[in-house]
């Protein structure tokens, strides 16, 4: 696959990069602990960009009813 806005999953430390400003092992730690849904294929892991943003789009609901709630 030669054009990268076709790819649906992303390196681990592309992600961690991308959604959150980490380095390479901050990424790897935060897929270790849930934070970073990723997937194994074969020896890589794998970051779903669908479920990556639906992870963060979970907290950006939860960020905006929380501070409805405190008004």
């Amino acid at each position: 696959m030669s054009d990268n806005e076709d790819c649906k999953t992303m390196s681990v430390p592309a992600a961690g990069r991308k959604y959150f400003d980490l380095g390479r092992h901050g990424s790897y730690r935060a897929a270790k602990r849930g934070d970073i849904p990723a997937v194994k294929v074969g020896r890589l892991k794998r970051v779903p960009i669908r479920a990556m943003e639906r992870r963060i789009d979970t907290v950006d609901d939860r960020k905006s009813s929380d501070s409805a709630a405190n008004d």
